[in-house]
This record gives C-alpha cells, sequence and structure tokens, in this order.
C-alpha cells in the first residue's frame, strides 16, 4: 500500500462548491481508501492506497460529483513525487533565506507540451517569477497572490492542462505530514 497526497481544485472558496472535510473523509474510507487524514478546508487528503494516481483522481473525483453533482479537479501525488517538489523548489535552492509567504507551486495535471511550454517560459512577469520543472510550476511573488497573473486560470489556458495551486506553507504542511 502506497501513501498519496491528493488535492482539490475550487471548493469552499467564497462559500462555493461546499464540501466539509469530515464528509469527503468519510466518503473516502468507505470507498477502500485507508487512513485518510484532512488539512485545512481547500481540500487536502492524505491517505493510502493500492491504486495508481490516475485511478485514485478518477475514484475521489467520481465520488464527488455522484455525491455533489459538481465537478472537482483532483490531483493525486504520491508522498515520494510530493517530497521531490519540496526538495525541488529551485527559488529556494538559490535562496534558502526567501519568504516562504511569496512561495506558491501551481500543480498541473498533465506534463505540458513543449510548444505550449515555450509559450509560456518566453512571457515575462515584471512582479513575479515562476519556473515550470515536469508537472509543477514554483511561483516566486514580488507582491500578493491576489496580484499576480500567474494564477490557475492563466496556467490552464496557456498550458492546456488542469491546475491547482498550495502557497508553500501548504506544500510544508502536507510534506510533514504524511511522514
Amino acid at each position: 500500500m502506497s501513501k498519496f497526497i491528493a488535492i482539490l481544485r475550487g471548493i469552499n472558496v467564497g462559500g462555493h462548491r461546499k464540501i466539509l472535510m469530515a464528509d469527503l473523509k468519510s466518503l473516502l474510507v468507505k470507498n477502500g481508501l485507508k487512513d485518510v487524514v484532512t488539512y485545512i478546508q481547500s481540500g487536502n487528503l492524505i491517505f493510502s492506497s493500492d491504486k495508481s494516481s490516475d485511478d485514485l483522481e478518477k475514484l475521489i473525483s467520481g465520488l464527488i460529483m455522484d455525491k455533489y453533482a459538481f465537478e472537482v479537479p483532483v490531483m493525486v501525488r504520491s508522498v515520494e513525487d510530493w517530497k521531490l517538489v519540496f526538495e525541488e523548489n529551485p527559488f529556494l535552492l538559490n535562496d534558502p533565506n526567501i519568504e516562504i509567504d511569496r512561495l506558491y507551486v501551481t500543480f498541473l495535471g498533465d506534463e505540458p507540451t513543449a510548444t505550449n511550454l515555450s509559450v509560456v517560459n518566453g512571457m515575462s512577469f515584471p512582479n513575479d517569477d515562476f519556473q515550470i520543472i515536469g508537472r509543477s510550476v514554483y511561483i516566486l511573488l514580488h507582491k500578493k497572490y491576489s496580484d499576480t497573473k500567474l494564477t490557475n486560470s492563466f496556467f490552464e489556458s496557456t498550458l492546456k492542462v488542469t491546475a491547482t495551486s498550495r502557497n508553500w506553507k501548504t506544500v510544508t504542511k502536507l510534506v510533514e505530514m504524511s511522514l
């Protein structure tokens, strides 16, 4: 049995698409996931399963559709993959003293095509920096997240993949909780 971290996009934001984490945990346990733990209301889960990441994404999003009647993009990574995302942050590798409240990771549902990557990598954002490594976009903000153009919608429309973001504190906490 392997351990996974799942993140859900766009739930419990502004009173829309509400899912209580206790209810979601119960739903997942009833459907075979083990050791399910949730973290904050934005849809962060840690659990164990024998299924693959792809199968788990389909399972969780299907269960949510069946129970709540709305679609929620779900991204599942193994704990090992999540730890790599944590360890490979290029901004922290270059400067370990960066204020972590300026760091975010956008998780991509699929690896973007070379064509779409070249389009995005050719763009410039004077107030923000980003680096795409595999299915992760590392973001360093010079202002607030609410001011950035590097949003989930931006990456979805330019890279043509599903995306959801987490701040570095959440990324770190999920690593700690998964150990």
